[in-house]
């Protein structure tokens, strides 16, 4: 029997694990266990360019594709408010959730570790992060610029004025052009699925080199923190998947069922753009229409990232409690609503969640320091908020697909892919 690509996923991620504990403990040191994982990163770096070759002319295509056939502005503005409208309460709710498991869990309270010196660097860069900049860096000043440095933000608005272009003219000039754009959607995912079929060794080199480098030990040293970090994403999942629920019903666990794909290489590479291609080929077989997948998905990877919230709010009250720092309730919502409002601004940032954490701390008095004790797990850390983001702008697509009555029946879609209620109990 032919094995499915996300069967093969799970291979790669196993034997990622197995192989890269045996190189952990045949490597002599440090030195030698970063010298053995830069042989799988090169496989790593390969599958992510391949990915982020793909990524521009995909969102270009699919959003302007979206747009000819919406037709108006009206009607891209409703999409957008509506999106927008789930995205910040499901950014409120992620934080909020992170403020009371890191309370209640209390990772940074005794940590027995050695705290870094309050001064001492970070080699992060922050200073970019204010709103003026992010108001002026959502228009590119060259599309190609945009296209070269994958920046969705500026690629969707970039999408938005030439979509709206081409829906000014109502001649056979736009017929022609909209219907070339429609053949390059088709290209382009064709092409991505050639790409995803790369995945597994993505999978496995990516997974082999953080456990080469960090070990199995690195596990029971943070255990505390990271565990206490998947539970609270684990109910976030479960409160995101309940809030689908209400307004999908039952095709919600059909569409989890579709998304595993997207999530687990989000969770291996540590990476969005890996996942995008995926997520909206699956996506479009749960039956979002590809204008409003073009649309809202690449918004959602701005503004919609839900997985990086939560880690906002526990890195940063983590390290508050590390060093001792006793902060109110109201210090600690000021806190997070910052860091909120800065995130907005920086989508494609390397290390992004981190960046703001760092921009942030200052502000209210805590040690930047104190990212050094995270830095050396946020791989482990990372790979779960990715994996997150997945799910939470999946549903959100879906959702407002919904809410425009633009969701059609599941198509192309096997019937083990139909995933009940009682099946999802079982597993």
């Amino acid at each position: 029997m032919k094995l499915k690509l996300t069967t093969w996923i799970m291979i790669a991620m196993i034997l990622g694990i197995v192989v890269g504990y045996v190189c952990n403990i045949a490597a002599p040191d440090a030195k030698a266990a970063k010298d053995i994982a830069g042989y799988f990163n090169v496989v790593t770096d390969v599958f992510l360019r391949l990915i982020k070759m793909i990524i521009a002319p995909l969102v270009f295509a699919t959003l302007v594709a979206g747009i000819a056939h919406m037709g108006d502005a009206s009607a891209v503005g409703r999409i957008g408010l509506k999106a927008m409208a789930w995205f910040i309460t499901a950014s409120l709710v992620s934080l909020a959730l992170g403020l009371v498991m890191v309370n209640i869990l209390q990772p940074g309270t005794n940590l027995g570790l050695p705290l870094p010196e309050a001064g001492a660097a970070t080699n992060l860069k922050t200073a970019s992060l204010n709103i003026k900049d992010f108001i002026t860096n959502v228009f590119p000043k060259s599309v190609f610029e945009a296209m070269a440095n994958n920046n969705i933000l500026q690629i969707l608005v970039f999408s938005l004025f030439f979509g709206f272009a081409i829906a000014a003219f109502k001649d056979q000039r736009a017929k022609t052009l909209v219907g070339s754009i429609e053949e390059l959607v088709h290209v382009m995912l064709k092409l991505t699925d050639f790409v995803m079929r790369f995945s597994p060794f993505g999978v496995f080199a990516a997974v082999a080199s953080v456990i080469t480098t960090q070990g199995l030990g690195v596990l029971l040293t943070y255990g505390k923190f990271i565990g206490g970090f998947y539970l609270s994403l684990a109910l976030l999942w479960l409160v995101l998947i309940a809030a689908g629920y209400v307004f999908l019903k039952g095709p919600v666990f059909t569409l989890l069922k579709l998304i595993r794909e997207p999530m687990m290489i989000a969770f291996s590479t540590a990476s969005s753009e890996a996942a995008y291609p995926k997520t909206m080929e699956q996506l479009e077989k749960f039956g979002v229409k590809n204008e409003i997948t073009g649309f809202v998905l690449p918004l959602g990877y701005s503004f919609n990232l839900d997985g990086s919230m939560m880690y906002q709010a526990f890195a940063a009250l983590f390290i508050a409690q590390a060093f001792g720092f006793d902060l109110t309730f109201a210090q600690q919502v000021t806190l997070l609503l910052v860091m909120m409002v800065t995130s907005k601004g920086i989508a494609g940032v390397p290390r992004a969640s981190l960046v703001v954490v760092a921009a942030v701390l200052p502000t209210f008095g805590l040690p930047e320091a104190g990212l050094l004790l995270i830095m050396g797990i946020d791989q482990i850390l990372d790979m779960g908020r990715t994996a997150t983001n997945v799910i939470g702008n999946s549903l959100a697509t879906a959702v407002v697909a919904k809410w425009e009555g633009e969701l059609r029946e599941p198509r192309g879609v096997d019937q083990e892919d139909m995933l009940s209620p009682e099946a999802v109990a079982a597993a």
